[in-house]
């Protein structure tokens, strides 16, 4: 079976806006990723820390709770208190979670933004947002442009993370 090449080279997603083609292409590479790394992994590797490095796990979650979070600026709103919540426990190990748990949570967060960014109007893709507690200058394509390249760099982390503790 020859594999498929990677998805930015599969053609246009159907309903993604143009300008936003980037942004989805890059989600579901890291969702190609995700699902092709973690179900090898045991929940003693997914959440080892090969020499004081951050789990394999731990970049998955991130990943997850980082691109909720992109999203809702993205969107215009603060973030709630389960926001804020779940940001606070994401350093925290749930070292329970197999990686069946986590592959479906990440497919959930890929799901949830693309179809955030099928509904994104192209005229807006310059509108000013506010992030953070300090309320740092952005625009929404910044943002959603920054939630996909957030994403890809911790799917590479827990990539070669998976490496590490597998070898």
């Amino acid at each position: 079976m020859t594999p498929l090449p990677e998805v930015w080279l599969r053609g246009p997603l159907p309903d993604v806006p143009p300008l936003l083609q980037p942004v989805a292409h890059s989600l579901m590479q890291c969702r190609d990723e995700v699902r092709a790394t973690l179900p090898r992994l045991s929940i003693a590797s997914l959440w080892a820390s090969p020499s004081g490095a951050a789990t394999a796990g731990y970049h998955v979650q991130h990943a997850i709770g980082s691109l909720d979070r992109l999203l809702t600026y993205a969107r215009g709103e603060p973030l709630s208190r389960a926001q804020l919540d779940a940001l606070a426990d994401e350093s925290r190990p749930e070292s329970t979670q197999s990686a069946a748990h986590l592959v479906m949570a990440f497919d959930t967060a890929i799901d949830r933004a693309l179809t955030q960014i099928r509904g994104t109007d192209a005229a807006t893709l310059l509108d000013l947002r506010s992030v953070g507690r300090a309320q740092l200058p952005s625009t929404v394509i910044g943002l959603l442009f920054h939630a996909a390249e957030h994403t890809q760099r911790h799917t590479g982390q827990l990539t070669t993370t998976a490496k590490v503790v597998s070898a």
